[in-house]
């Protein structure tokens, strides 16, 4: 029997066969069902790429000296400098 609660959701999806075989392994190895996997899936993508990751870097710079820009432009001089390869060029 399915619950209709607002923060639960069923959906189909479509995976190629060398997914699915993949899953079917892991479900294996770990011992949980293929709804399981996908959910921990889900949760790992949406945690690393737009939940505790992000979060923890926000305002990373905030306190730092030189500002974020003020580093990134003294990085970026390194490029400016004339290697080996570009003084034989000039030349």
């Amino acid at each position: 029997m399915m619950t209709l609660y607002d923060d639960v959701m069923r959906t189909i999806i479509e995976l190629p066969s060398d997914q699915l075989q993949a899953l079917d392994r892991w479900c294996r190895r770990e011992g949980i069902s293929r709804a399981e996997a996908i959910r921990r899936a889900v949760a790992e993508q949406t945690r690393t790429r737009h939940g505790a990751a992000t979060d923890e870097a926000f305002g990373l710079w905030r306190r730092r000296s030189p500002d974020s820009v003020a580093y990134q432009r003294q990085l970026r001089k390194e490029w400016d400098r004339p290697t080996p390869a570009r003084a034989k060029r000039r030349a």
